[in-house]
């Protein structure tokens, strides 16, 4: 049997990290499980430095269990433990770690087929941790609501996001959108919310 699916969307700065782990402590002191992180995010600047000191300063009170996977989300695998209350932050930050690294010498964005396999590979990922784990809660960025880029790489970006958060949201047991650190469910146990 497969453990609980959330999906969290949000602005920068909407709370949906914040959000995110306060549903997976209160579910893993009740069940006296462990809580897992897997961190997506690499310090490439100081701006990104910085926000991941504060997640981490953010899960200090917390004895979380982190997983530094920028890419290939498969690997964090062995270390999930059944009934586990598991956070991956975030999709967004993985689609672009996977879209910019090298095969055969090119970006994966610049290759053809190289971003379905990546796909393909990651959906089948969530579902094994799904398998192990009691609840799953992935945390993406909403970046569609922005004006249109003419960039083909931040289109193609764009594109997949879109793909992905649908595939996912499909897959969710709840799918919730943050604003202004307010959850709003779009879905809730297999029901879609009206609005």
């Amino acid at each position: 049997m497969s453990g609980k699916l959330t999906f969290i969307s949000g602005g920068v700065r909407s709370g949906k990290s914040a959000y995110a782990e306060k549903l997976l402590i209160k579910g893993a002191i009740t069940a006296e499980s462990r809580l897992v992180y897997i961190a997506s995010g690499r310090a490439v600047d100081e701006e990104m430095k910085k926000r991941i000191e504060k997640h981490q300063l953010d899960r200090a009170e917390q004895a979380w269990t982190t997983i530094e996977q920028p890419a290939n989300l498969y690997e964090a695998l062995p270390f999930i433990q059944q009934n586990d209350f598991v956070l991956w932050d975030c999709l967004t930050t993985w689609l672009a770690n996977e879209l910019y690294t090298k095969q055969d010498g090119q970006f994966c964005i610049q290759l053809d087929g190289c971003m379905e396999n990546k796909a393909k590979q990651m959906l089948e990922t969530v579902d094994e941790i799904r398998k192990k784990s009691a609840h799953l809660v992935i945390v993406s960025n909403e970046v569609l609501d922005e004006f249109p880029s003419p960039y083909k790489e931040t289109k193609k970006y764009s594109e997949w996001i879109g793909r992905l958060h649908q595939k996912l949201v499909a897959l969710s047991d709840d799918a919730i959108e943050m604003d202004y650190g307010l959850p709003q469910y779009w879905k809730r146990e297999g029901q879609v919310a009206v609005r």
